[in-house]
């Protein structure tokens, strides 16, 4: 496919893909486009809650649990100890993959001890929200905290439950006894062990030929020399410890979690691909300081930015340096990866947020008081935009000259490197910087 080759730039080894925003930011393109030169490809964190959207030719793939690269031949996926897996939902996110013909035997594996999502997870999740009212999160209700709340609190079931019988009825009667006490408490029904136990028995036998020790699968493949991408699921101001506290989610979403989340120490990771979109958009409730209803309305009104797993409009703001700078220096940002470029085609001047203003303060970081952060007003500069079509550019030097400026502008702003611009959803729509 032209456009489809490698960089000249190394952007394999062991290699940690995350999000330098809000989430959103095309991880799910950019992954399949490195996943040629991996050999393996690992989601570390999250859920279902997480969606990342990959086309080939006209065929758009919408993956959940596994990892983009599912989609290449011959490539090994791994759903690592660090995520959270409603087993219902990967049974059919891998009969889906199946039925539009892509392979899925022997070339996907789930670690026995990643944690499970049960129906009372999601029903904690639902009713919790209810109760917070004005001050929700804005949660997927996928029953993702719910879930890494159990783990922290040592009362989770793994999946290694799920996949023996006798255990795993005991351990779902307890369980489902205790938290149909915490439903009724909150007005909520209580949840039938016989059907739940049914469905999730009858995934755990589905799943269990994939199931695997999978930190060790990862360290037997990098002994054999094997080039791993770790996919990084949501984005760094989502984190759990760096992100817009309360208004993120319940694991680490920065590098960090890719060590966590798969078994591999810090010291084997080789580089870190940071990717933000060339404008901000946020889901759901928080701080988003450059939003404005400008760029929203107009990015919607061209069919953009709508949730892969939600369907929700997206909140649309202008390039925030502020925060991708924050995400560079959390996360050892080595390369960027730019998306959603074409989006700006028709915009005629491009506004960046290079500081924040509360009253007399400026701030060149991002607060970590929530309500000082939602008071920031954006200080702006201003850029040309190209007013010229992009989504042909197949080589840095086809993209306009306006364009390019506005690429370095953010690489400079940010204090890391362009690696990649992105003018487009395809495969062959990616630039090597």
């Amino acid at each position: 496919m032209p456009g489809d080759t490698l960089p000249e730039i190394d952007f394999m080894s062991n290699t940690i893909l995350v999000g330098a925003q809000w989430g959103d930011e095309g991880k799910g393109k950019i992954i399949d486009v490195l996943t040629k030169g991996a050999d393996v490809v690992v989601r570390t964190q999250g859920g279902n809650n997480a969606g990342h959207t990959v086309f080939i030719g006209r065929q758009k793939y919408v993956l959940h649990l596994v990892p983009s690269g599912i989609l290449r031949r011959g490539k090994t996926c791994v759903i690592g100890n660090g995520v959270v897996v409603d087993p219902v939902g990967l049974v059919e996110e891998i009969k889906g993959l199946r039925k539009l013909g892509v392979t899925v035997d022997g070339n996907l594996f789930l670690s026995e001890t990643a944690h499970v999502v049960f129906p009372y997870h999601r029903e904690l999740d639902a009713q919790r929200e209810v109760i917070k009212g004005l001050n929700k999160i804005g949660t997927t209700k996928r029953g993702i905290g719910p879930a890494y709340g159990d783990k922290a609190a040592r009362t989770g079931l793994r999946v290694i439950d799920l996949v023996t019988p006798e255990k795993f009825k005991r351990q779902l009667e307890a369980k489902i006894k205790e938290n149909n006490s915490i439903l009724r408490a909150l007005g909520a029904k209580p949840l039938s062990f016989k059907e739940v136990h049914r469905a999730y028995r009858a995934a755990g036998d589905y799943l269990k030929p994939f199931v695997a020790n999978t930190v060790v699968l990862l360290h037997e493949a990098m002994d054999r020399g094997k080039d791993i991408l770790f996919e990084g699921a949501q984005g760094t101001f989502l984190d759990i410890d760096h992100g817009t506290y309360p208004f993120v989610t319940s694991s680490n979403t920065t590098a960090g979690g890719a060590c966590t989340g798969s078994g591999i120490p810090p010291h084997r990771m080789d580089r870190v691909v940071g990717v933000m979109k060339a404008y901000t958009t946020r889901v759901g409730e928080g701080p988003l300081p450059t939003e404005s209803a400008e760029i929203a309305d107009m990015l919607h009104a061209m069919g953009r930015e709508f949730g892969a797993t939600t369907g929700r409009a997206r909140r649309c703001g202008w390039f925030d340096s502020v925060a991708s700078r924050h995400a560079t220096m959390v996360n050892g940002i080595d390369a960027l990866a730019i998306t959603n470029i074409d989006g700006l085609d028709t915009v005629e001047t491009i506004r960046v947020c290079i500081g924040y203003r509360d009253g007399r303060k400026r701030y060149d970081y991002v607060p970590n008081d929530i309500e000082v952060l939602s008071r920031c007003e954006p200080v702006y500069a201003e850029f040309a935009g190209w007013r010229a079509p992009t989504h042909r550019a197949r080589t840095w030097k086809q993209l306009p000259p306006k364009a390019r400026s506005y690429l370095n502008a953010i690489a400079d702003l940010t204090g890391a490197k362009v690696g990649i611009a992105s003018v487009g959803p395809g495969r062959d729509q990616t630039i090597f910087v």
